[in-house]
């Protein structure tokens, strides 16, 4: 089959885009993401599917989400697909209207879009875009999310099934290695809410740590005078966006990884962050936040160890607690190791595959 899949990133960095087209392309499906070009974007790599940059005159905003929606529909209709997946609410439109009676469209729910922290507190937009979900969510031909528990309240909401595909990495060789108490690992954006904040401040209480952190993001300012303003400038280490070929070698020289999130929307509450997952498979033992996803896991494998609390002070503590119990960090090591033969892409693909066979014999009929 002709798949589509339309994002609104610049496609530079979308390792989770980037392993399910290329799973599409290895099942024998001829694969084109379409996402959107900023004025930074890097030239795009050469990958086993085709890749398209749209360009807009805005980049955030209502503006933004109706001339993007405007030129993917318009480049929609100059195609020839069989399928076309739209990642998220926001590319969920105008895939709907440019596809034709026989072609299908499937719904990829990356994130509950109408609760994140961006929509959720502006009851308008908020209403909008829920409303949306639930008037087109039905029209799809199939439907799926990361996690588990983020599915439910998508059936919930929407009022029709979604399958779960989980954002795991490919399948890794255990990089990480029994490293001294000392580099504490943050991977992922510097946006608002994923708790940064306080891991700079818990610093304060870790004098013998360093906190590494590994992207980019507009909170990043910011973060770097608040450094100041709690003294730990010294062992607060900015090393900006990271190509994914190179992140092992952080992985690698960590001792501890981090994935926190404020409670401030359901979409966070409900979220599976791909850090999580990406720690687990490099046998990285990190802190995760007591929600849902993260607690499922942690019940399973006990490869994490669960913040009930977004407070410098808790998360000093258990950074503290694990530093002086090397017993359990083993164990928390070992743990991750085990699961990383579960949690990876090698296991994953052949449900997302099934799910597009399962649509081309319903175009055949």
């Amino acid at each position: 089959m002709k798949i589509i899949c339309t994002v609104t990133n610049d496609l530079s960095h979308d390792q989770r885009m980037h392993r399910i087209c290329t799973t599409l392309h290895e099942g024998g499906h001829d694969v084109t993401l379409i996402g959107r070009r900023l004025p930074g974007s890097s030239p795009l790599p050469d990958r086993p599917f085709a890749q398209v940059r749209l360009s807009c005159r805005h980049h955030s905003g209502k503006r933004f989400y109706a001339e993007y929606g405007y030129r993917l529909w318009k480049d929609l209709q100059r195609r020839q697909f069989d399928v076309v997946c739209a990642v998220d609410l926001d590319t969920l439109l105008p895939a709907i209207t440019a596809a034709g009676r026989s072609q299908a469209v499937v719904y990829d729910a990356h994130e509950w879009f109408s609760e994140t922290p961006e929509v959720v507190h502006r009851p308008l937009i908020r209403g909008i875009w829920r409303g949306l979900g639930r008037a087109l969510a039905k029209r799809t031909a199939a439907r799926y999310t990361v996690g588990p528990a983020l599915a439910l309240q998508l059936e919930k909401d929407y009022g029709t099934e979604f399958d779960v595909i989980r954002n795991v990495p490919y399948k890794g060789k255990g990089l990480n290695q029994e490293n001294p108490g000392g580099v504490i690992l943050y991977q992922g954006m510097l946006n608002p809410g994923r708790g940064l904040d306080t891991a700079v401040r818990a610093m304060h209480q870790l004098p013998n740590c360093e906190l590494w952190i590994v992207g980019e993001g507009p909170e990043r300012t910011a973060l770097e005078q608040l450094t100041d303003e709690v003294g730990v400038r010294g062992r607060v280490k900015f090393h900006g966006f990271v190509a994914p070929d190179r992140l092992p070698d952080f992985t690698a020289r960590a001792w501890i990884g981090l994935n926190l999130l404020e409670n401030s929307s359901p979409s966070y509450y409900y979220s599976l962050a791909n850090k999580s997952l990406d720690y687990i498979q490099s046998g990285l033992p990190s802190i995760q936040m007591d929600f849902p996803e993260y607690r499922a896991l942690q019940e399973h494998y006990q490869c994490f160890a669960l913040l009930p609390e977004l407070t410098a002070p808790a998360l000093a503590a258990q950074i503290k607690a694990l530093r002086d119990a090397p017993e359990r960090y083993g164990r928390l090591r070992q743990n991750c190791l085990d699961a990383a033969r579960e949690l990876c892409w090698e296991n994953e693909a052949p449900k997302l595959l099934d799910i597009y066979q399962r649509i081309e014999r319903k175009l055949a009929r």
